[in-house]
């Protein structure tokens, strides 16, 4: 059964046009005209309980406005959202205590409070009961680490472990769903594991739907079994990651080592796209024939001293989408 469910959602901003020259500036400026744009064109989707979701394209392309309207922060010019049967727009009170939401760049703790204060604040502006609470930040600690920052006034706070304390504060009220934007960025490797894992964690136990915006494509990979792929406002891609990857980009890569000197390596179904010496990278269609198939038939010409197989990079796959 869908959590979320958009339908026929449009939403357009009215910005004023610029003109060219100090002529037009003046005439902008004297008499400005305005022109409607549509940052989400006519989304159609749903989300099942306990997915994760990648949610991803490029800057500009309606991603936070597609989340911002989910939220009830925005709304839409058209459609219809639900967010477990409830419209965020309606009755966004009773929305917003279903819902976590974690903005990469701004944060939802108070700057001149400790992070403690902050969370017994959340305890008390959603009314949660001390042993939910008591549960949750002891699972917070689990996967965050966070009782390390408890008594750290969060102007203190690194990048990494406010994004750490923005995470638990989300969840503190055990929202069913959590939104995520751009959690990750600005992280160091190590910070970006952490928040990894979080999302990961607080999925396997509380079985939180997950919907997650970002341009680090390894978040996608790690996280996200289903993705979807908003270009220009309009939702260009929703599917299984591996059935994208497939589809946008079935080819596979064969790496080759002889063990001695050759012009050139043949196949009727493979194709020779580079060479280094003794190593060779060739490129076959996957719908076509095999791996197995082509080292097979290689064996019986060449001198193969080691092999193996490249999949297709996700972030070309996602560049060939972008260039729609």
């Amino acid at each position: 059964m869908a959590i979320i469910e958009v339908e026929n959602l449009v939403k357009e901003f009215k910005v004023q046009k610029k003109k060219k020259g100090i002529k037009g500036s003046l005439s902008s400026l004297i008499k400005p005209e305005r022109v409607v744009v549509r940052a989400v064109d006519n989304m159609n989707f749903s989300i099942k309980k306990g997915e994760i979701v990648g949610y991803i394209g490029p800057n500009g392309a309606g991603k936070s406005t597609t989340i911002k309207m989910m939220t009830g922060i925005l709304y839409p010019t058209a459609g219809t959202i639900r967010i477990d049967g409830i419209s965020p727009h309606k009755d966004r009170k009773q929305v917003v205590r279903n819902i976590g939401v974690v903005f990469g760049q701004r944060t939802q703790l108070y700057w001149d409070l400790r992070v403690g204060e902050t969370f017994e604040l959340l305890k008390r502006i959603y009314n949660i009961d001390n042993d939910l609470y008591e549960e949750n930040i002891n699972i917070m600690n689990d996967v965050l680490d966070i009782n390390s920052i408890m008594d750290t006034p969060v102007r203190q706070l690194s990048l990494g472990q406010r994004m750490r304390g923005d995470l638990a504060a989300a969840m503190l009220h055990s929202p069913s769903i959590l939104f995520l934007d751009e959690p990750t960025i600005g992280l160091d490797i190590q910070g970006k594991s952490a928040i990894r894992k979080f999302i990961a964690e607080i999925n396997r136990i509380k079985g939180t739907t997950v919907i997650l915006t970002t341009h680090d494509l390894d978040d996608v990979e790690y996280l996200c079994k289903r993705l979807m792929i908003i270009n220009k406002g309009k939702l260009v891609e929703d599917g299984a990651l591996q059935t994208i990857i497939d589809k946008i980009s079935p080819h596979r890569y064969l790496i080759v080592d002889l063990t001695k000197e050759t012009r050139e390596l043949k196949h009727p179904l493979a194709k020779t796209v580079k060479q280094e010496g003794l190593r060779f990278w060739m490129k076959f269609n996957r719908s076509e024939t095999s791996a197995t198939k082509v080292i097979s038939e290689l064996l019986k010409n060449y001198s193969i001293k080691d092999f193996s197989i490249k999949e297709p990079e996700i972030e070309e796959v996602i560049r060939e989408i972008y260039k729609r």
